[in-house]
């Protein structure tokens, strides 16, 4: 819900920087259905259907983040692809070394005042952790409303999701230049160079 929150946020900072909300529409967007589908099969797994067997949990959970890696692939000429790839990438690997889980420090669970329900949890405390320090280990302001916890993957995500909407909202300055030269007339020196009409190649008209 937290990374929901900021994707809603950096679209209501677009208009107030300058931007464009239209230019972010027109984005050449690939895998548009497979991204749907691989969302919706996490909240199945994580909130639908928690209770589900333990094994087609974790199997849906890793099948969901293949198929966002696939997406990004097709997108990744995208701005800002690279880092979105590089924090799913650290939460995948680290969700796939520890059964399916992201561990999750018991202080951060604390400090979020989040607890753990029976049946399947995408995040949580790991008896053993692998790679925990790529766990959710901290926690957003208690400022924020939506408290919860955060993974480096997750800064890495947000990070990749800004570049890519205030670089895609943006006219570039040569762009714009571009532009407004495209409206002007020529200019002084091709004015200045063009030969008229009606005089001839050779040069001087006829005696």
């Amino acid at each position: 819900m937290f990374l929901g929150l900021c994707a809603i946020v950096l679209l209501a900072a677009v208009p107030l920087t300058g931007g464009s909300l239209s230019r972010l529409a027109t984005l050449p967007v690939r895998g548009v259905t497979l991204l749907v589908a691989a969302l919706a099969l996490q909240v199945a797994v994580i909130t639908v259907w928690p209770s589900m067997p333990h094994a087609f949990a974790v199997t849906g959970h890793l099948a969901s983040y293949g198929m966002l890696a696939w997406v990004l692939w097709l997108n990744r000429r995208l701005p800002g692809m690279l880092l979105v790839a590089a924090g799913a990438g650290a939460n995948a690997v680290t969700i796939a070394v520890n059964g399916g889980t992201l561990p999750a420090s018991a202080s951060a669970l604390r400090a979020a005042g989040i607890h753990l329900r029976p049946g399947f949890d995408n995040s949580g405390v790991v008896a053993h952790p692998h790679l925990a320090w790529l766990g959710d280990i901290m926690v957003t302001p208690s400022w924020l409303p939506m408290r919860n916890m955060l993974s480096i993957g997750d800064l890495l995500l947000l990070l990749g999701a800004a570049v890519l909407v205030f670089a895609s909202t943006r006219r570039t300055r040569s762009g714009a230049d571009g532009e407004r030269d495209s409206h002007r007339g020529p200019s002084l020196e091709q004015s200045r160079h063009a030969r008229p009409a009606h005089q001839p190649i050779g040069g001087r008209a006829g005696a």
